[in-house]
């Protein structure tokens, strides 16, 4: 099965913190939000697909997919057929796209662009993303930033109430951007062996298990500060996102004490889902928090 399940909890993630945000400012907007969310999902998605086309073009004796590759042997799976899958998922985002363009005009199409052009460099082209050793960061940036910024962006330009975009918008995704890039930390763990093997520069890669467990410990660390940071600014609301400790320090024991390949393969989805409920909590405590922009 192709379809990435984790794609749509982290998709949604930066989206509900960019919600949140609009409803403390009382520019909320419904359909341009719900639009960046689906756009959101289905660039995310079409990065995935990139992914696992590039692994099976590029490097068709490794298998990480063992069932990819077999069905690629045996023709039940064709790479162009692939290929326009992936293409398909990156034009499908263009529909809500037509919509946000016609409500917020050109900044809609810079959004969309950037977000198709990092999901395709992951894996794509002659120098991709994760082979450069900037996954990490892009996906931080991505997540943490980029997604929160623009999903703001579009409600306050359909309020025509965007007088300049507020600072707090730039960093009230922050610990979103932790926890989402803690998913990917995950998955390079995992699969360090084969990345080795593809040149990708990891961290798991660079600096083998033990740097990536750091850098997962750290992000958790980062992510649950910012949070309690944040409440400084917007209110003891914002301590709603604390809520979703015990489940954080779940992944992380499991991370930290996983011995086996297999055992951090559940992980993925889980921490997906962790980022998800700690942005939906983060949305709420946004949206009774204290009043005014910043």
């Amino acid at each position: 099965m192709l379809y990435p399940g984790h794609t749509l909890p982290t998709a949604a993630a930066p989206v509900l913190v960019g919600v949140g945000l609009a409803l403390h400012d009382q520019v909320f907007a419904l359909w341009p939000a719900l639009a960046a969310f689906v756009c959101s999902w289905l660039v995310h998605v079409g990065g995935v697909f990139e992914d696992v086309h590039q692994l099976l073009a590029r490097h068709a004796d490794i298998e990480e997919h063992p069932a990819l590759n077999a069905a690629v042997a045996r023709g039940a799976l064709r790479l162009p057929v692939l290929r326009a899958a992936t293409v398909g998922w990156f034009v499908a985002a263009l529909l809500p796209g037509v919509y946000l363009l016609s409500v917020v005009g050109p900044g809609a199409i810079v959004l969309g662009a950037v977000g198709i052009a990092m999901a395709w460099w992951y894996a794509g082209g002659r120098r991709p993303m994760a082979q450069r050793g900037l996954a990490d960061p892009v996906f931080f940036a991505m997540f943490g930033v980029v997604a929160v910024v623009g999903t703001y962006y579009v409600q306050a330009v359909a309020r025509h109430a965007l007088a300049p975009l507020p600072w707090t918008a730039f960093y009230v995704g922050l610990p979103v951007g932790a926890l989402v890039t803690n998913v990917l930390v995950i998955d390079d763990l995992r699969d360090a062996a084969f990345d080795a093997r593809k040149g990708w520069r990891t961290t798991a890669v660079r600096w083998g298990e033990r740097g990536s467990r750091l850098e997962h410990a750290a992000l958790t660390a980062l992510a649950y500060l910012a949070t309690w940071a944040l409440a400084w600014r917007f209110g003891p609301w914002l301590l709603l996102p604390l809520l979703t400790l015990p489940v954080a320090l779940a992944v992380e024991r499991a991370v930290q004490g996983a011995a086996r390949r297999d055992e951090l393969v559940p992980w993925t989805p889980r921490s997906a889902f962790l980022a998800m409920a700690h942005a939906a909590l983060m949305a709420i405590g946004l949206a009774l928090g204290t009043t005014g922009r910043a």
